[in-house]
């Protein structure tokens, strides 16, 4: 039997989904995650799954020239998958990479600009642009062609009876992601606090959502605040990992709670109903059972800012331009692979109450770098978060043996620091000035 198919019977079956996952640390590898949003370039109209200059025509061409093995639902291409990274395809028509889990951002990095360089070779004959933001510049949520995926329509059924923008956050939104390995019980613990206690600073130094609808929206993230609106349930910065009982029991203890979104079954989607994994482990679901497989899915639908799976899931950042996207793996690295560096992230940013982070989050953004959080400035706590990553990265070098460190990753980073503004705020600067709201001129200035 596939592991995957082994029934659960008790909650020590999910904590030990969770155990299964520890590596030791010479295997820790970090995954990135990178969502994009397409339009055609003459038009700025975003792009329908339907059509010979459509997303699914996109696919198959993706699929010809890289050796990519489709995915199809209901004889549709949804995603495409190669040994261990994918593209998929997202709710409104944006695309993503799913990397492999690779040993360093060197290799990260090429992974990327191999799979951005193929998709704009081949988007290019359709006319199609793909943007470095991260939400969609010019349509309202009503605007935007939706794509024939089951569990989307599940969602969009679902999200607005819990908050007032998750079809924004599905259509509209785009981020990029890294996820990262734990040893053991312990060092997730340490790992999720710390990455929980930082990620509005993360989120201050890629905040790049700040045009939409055709207007400047008021937010240097606009995704950011859009994720604060979405599902009360299931996101957020869960509070609960600074207490002192957090472990694996206590999240799946949450994760029990949350309502599915759906149950798969010969892929077949049938809709939650509200149901919990609680009550799906007790009493069943439409005469089902539930499966490890059904476990680790309904993880995959829970999305507060930092994700536990068997990996831990970094949430907070927009997408941003190429040469900044290495920049996000390469900064948490340096925090979460380095034990030094994790300890003196969380003895600076320890003593920031849940209250103190969630209106730090909230000041993040409206106003990205310019924030403050803990009574602190956010290009502050930047600066220093940053420098923790560089002398980390450092030390895993030499750790590791590597003929050079990581560090060059960070530069990005280190320039928009030193413009003490977020990415967002100078896509707005320009948009009402030099751009003077034209369309053309901010797909010729954010596209890949």
């Amino acid at each position: 039997m596939n592991p995957q198919d082994r029934p659960v019977e008790t909650t020590g079956d999910l904590l030990d989904y969770f155990r299964a996952a520890e590596k030791p640390q010479a295997l820790w590898r970090v995954g990135t995650e990178h969502e994009k949003v397409g339009v055609y370039a003459d038009t700025g109209d975003r792009v329908p799954y339907e059509g010979p200059y459509g997303i699914g025509a996109l696919l198959e061409k993706i699929a010809d020239h890289a050796g990519f093995q489709r995915v199809a639902e209901r004889g549709r291409t949804i995603a495409l998958e190669h040994d261990q990274a994918s593209v998929t395809l997202e709710p409104g028509g944006q695309i993503e990479l799913s990397g492999a889990p690779l040993f360093t951002t060197q290799e990260t990095c090429v992974e990327f600009n191999a799979h951005v360089d193929l998709v704009k070779e081949l988007s290019d004959e359709y006319g199609i642009a793909w943007l470095g933001l991260g939400i969609d510049p010019f349509h309202e949520v009503g605007e935007i062609p939706i794509m024939p995926k089951s569990r989307y329509d599940i969602m969009r059924d679902y999200l607005p009876k819990r908050g007032g923008l998750g079809l924004e956050m599905m259509h509209a939104t785009a981020t990029v992601q890294a996820n990262f390995d734990y040893s053991d019980e312990a060092d997730m613990i340490a790992k999720m606090r710390a990455a929980l206690v930082v990620t509005p600073v993360v989120s201050a130094l890629f905040a790049n959502s700040s045009i939409s609808g055709g207007r400047a929206n008021g937010y240097v993230s606009r995704r950011l605040a859009i994720w604060r609106d979405t599902d009360p349930d299931r996101c957020g910065l869960i509070p609960f990992v600074f207490d002192p009982d957090f472990g694996y029991a206590r999240y799946a203890e949450w994760a029990l709670d949350v309502p599915m979104f759906f149950v798969v079954r010969d892929k077949t989607y049938h809709p939650g109903d509200g149901t919990t994994f609680r009550e799906f482990m007790s009493r069943g679901f439409q005469g089902l059972r539930p499966t490890m497989r059904d476990w680790d899915l309904h993880l995959t639908t829970l999305f507060p800012d930092v994700r536990l799976k068997r990996i831990i899931e970094v949430r907070g950042a927009d997408t941003v331009p190429r040469r900044q996207i290495c920049a996000l793996p390469a900064v948490w690295k340096g925090v979460l692979y380095d034990e030094e560096a994790l300890a003196a992230t969380w003895e600076t940013f320890g003593g920031i109450s849940p209250a103190e982070l969630d209106a730090g989050q909230l000041d993040v953004a409206k106003r990205g770098l310019r924030a403050e959080m803990g009574g602190r400035k956010v290009l502050d706590l930047a600066r220093e978060l940053v420098g923790f990553s560089r002398e980390g990265l450092r030390r895993i070098a030499v750790r590791v043996g590597a003929e050079a460190d990581e560090c060059g990753f960070l530069d990005p980073l280190l320039e928009q620091i030193e413009k003490g503004v977020s990415p967002g705020e100078e896509i707005a600067l320009r948009w009402q000035g030099e751009w003077g709201r034209n369309r053309e001129k901010l797909i010729a200035a954010t596209r890949y």
